[in-house]
């Protein structure tokens, strides 16, 4: 008997170890789309940045983004029954890939064919950025355009990036991707299925007024602005630790638990403090819009990495 519970309390003893073996490599925290795990674990996406120091620069970074357009409060950049976002698509591994012709930045680009169906959603129905979305489920391969329009046999697009979600290889220095900063843009995305399952797992994207002509990786590729004060592409973003987030609810709540864990990364420049979602006609506007009530000035720079300029 004394054996059999010293084997059982050493059996307990080896499953907890490993469970907390898997959770520290955060093999249960990362987001899946299409049965594909977004990047691995310790992606920068993916990093709880809630204990890292802050940027000794922060104050100036806020300053900049409070001070280049907008209200200066958080803001949603999707719901609307679905009309605000940005759509991605899961297709098949056998999924057929067509041509994509670049039109402006095909330099920067990752050749074609891509397996993107040209029945594929268009963010703002092909108005504004336009941006096209396709996760291939089995090669686990995220294929991302801008300003994307299907032709007769393909797309047209500005540029295009194919990222491979088992890698965290990045883009090339000083190349775009289908975001301004290089970066992907499906990892950023707030998804309604992670935020009624109760929890983001992954920082999101952001937009500035400005960015800085530098960048820091993850992002590969630079803004407009010579002021060192703005916030170079690539800049993690944090509500802070004391900002109370008790009287929030439901969609609202939820993410801003997530802006205090894994933060918000600038990726373009446009409306200041505009997070983004996908699309889905399932968003609770109401909820959404508590975030209004959220102050740009109660985040900060979490410290930055070697900053690369232009």
């Amino acid at each position: 008997m004394r054996h059999a519970l010293l084997r059982s309390c050493r059996a307990i003893a080896t499953a907890l170890a490993l469970a907390a073996v898997a959770l520290a490599a955060g093999g249960c925290k990362r987001p899946i789309v299409g049965g594909c795990a977004v990047f691995p674990a310790d992606n920068a996406w993916n990093q709880d940045v809630s204990q890292l120091p802050v940027d000794a620069n922060s104050a100036n970074y806020i300053a900049s983004i409070m001070a280049s357009g907008g209200n200066g409060h958080l803001h949603a950049d999707f719901g609307g029954g679905g009309a605000y976002g940005i759509p991605y698509v899961v297709v098949p591994v056998t999924q057929p890939g067509v041509p994509v012709n670049f039109t402006d930045y095909g330099d920067e680009s990752d050749p074609g064919p891509y397996p993107v169906p040209l029945d594929a959603p268009i963010e703002g129905n092909g108005q504004g950025d336009a941006h096209v979305i396709a996760v291939q489920q089995g090669s686990c391969k995220l294929y991302e355009m801008y300003n994307a329009h299907p032709t007769a046999q393909g797309w047209d697009a500005s540029s295009g990036a194919v990222f491979d979600l088992n890698s965290n290889a990045l883009r090339p220095d000083r190349w775009t991707s289908a975001d301004a900063a290089g970066l992907p843009i499906l990892a950023g995305l707030v998804r309604y299925d992670e935020v009624q399952a109760g929890a983001i797992t992954h920082a999101v994207r952001v937009t500035v007024g400005r960015a800085q002509k530098a960048w820091v990786h993850p992002a590969t590729h630079y803004g407009t602005s010579t002021d060192p004060n703005t916030p170079p592409y690539g800049t993690r973003l944090r509500l802070r630790a004391d900002f109370d987030v008790s009287g929030y609810h439901g969609e609202a709540q939820v993410i801003l638990e997530a802006l205090k864990k894994y933060g918000m990364i600038v990726a373009d420049q446009g409306s200041s403090w505009f997070i983004t979602g996908a699309s889905d006609a399932r968003w609770d506007d109401e909820d959404l819009n508590q975030l209004k009530t959220v102050p740009g000035t109660a985040f900060e720079a979490v410290q930055l990495g070697e900053v690369h300029h232009y």
